[in-house]
């Protein structure tokens, strides 16, 4: 559902490893990896450089053009950008601000609200359109996370399977949750468990929360 493309780490699968070159910046940050997890690549980068230009001004919206995006993040293609901002938009990790003008309210098409990690998950849960996110993050999860991120041949889906069967969900279930069939869920578990080095799902959740 989220391909991945990170071309940066040798040995890791190009195609779909969730949290690219930087999944040391995760360590500590359960929330933040839950959310890149969520996000397609270009999104995350989009996410990632929006949090950046804030932080550097001290404030929570950011008057940001296409333009400007594509030289904090590097992407070249302005519809690329804008299907980016569009899918963080659908997700609500930011929100477009509007401004009045003589008594007409237009949008600000770049002027964004960037929602920290922590308030992202809290309003996908508000209106019900969490994910992997959706279960309570407490020490055990984030251990199971920090697990997630640490192993860095990891592909986007198989991170997220795998965190879905921390919480114990079946495998229709997980397949519900992720909008995949029961079949690829099975097919990302035998996948999970080669990667881990393991034969069955208890062993795999005894080696995540370990």
């Amino acid at each position: 559902m989220f391909p991945q493309k990170s071309p940066f780490i040798s040995g890791v699968d190009s195609k779909t490893y969730p949290l690219g070159e930087h999944s040391e910046h995760f360590q500590g940050r359960p929330t933040m990896a839950l959310v890149a997890l969520s996000h397609t690549p270009v999104e995350h980068q989009l996410y990632r450089a929006m949090l950046l230009a804030l932080d550097e001004n001290a404030k929570s919206v950011a008057a940001l053009t296409a333009r400007r995006l594509m030289t904090l993040t590097g992407i070249r293609s302005l519809s690329t950008i804008r299907r980016g901002l569009e899918g963080l938009l659908s997700k609500l990790s930011i929100e477009r601000e509007q401004k009045t003008t003589n008594s007409r309210t237009r949008e600000a098409g770049a002027a964004y609200r960037v929602y920290p990690p922590e308030e992202v998950i809290a309003r996908r849960r508000e209106q019900g359109l969490a994910g992997i996110e959706r279960g309570e993050i407490n020490h055990s999860f984030e251990r199971a996370i920090t697990r997630v991120v640490e192993h860095r041949n990891l592909s986007r889906r198989e991170a997220q399977v795998a965190l879905c069967c921390v919480e114990g969900l079946t495998n229709a279930q997980i397949g519900s949750r992720l909008q995949v069939t029961e079949q690829t869920v099975k097919f990302h578990l035998r996948r999970i468990f080669i990667k881990f080095g393991v034969r069955r799902r208890a062993e795999l959740i005894s080696r995540l929360l370990m």
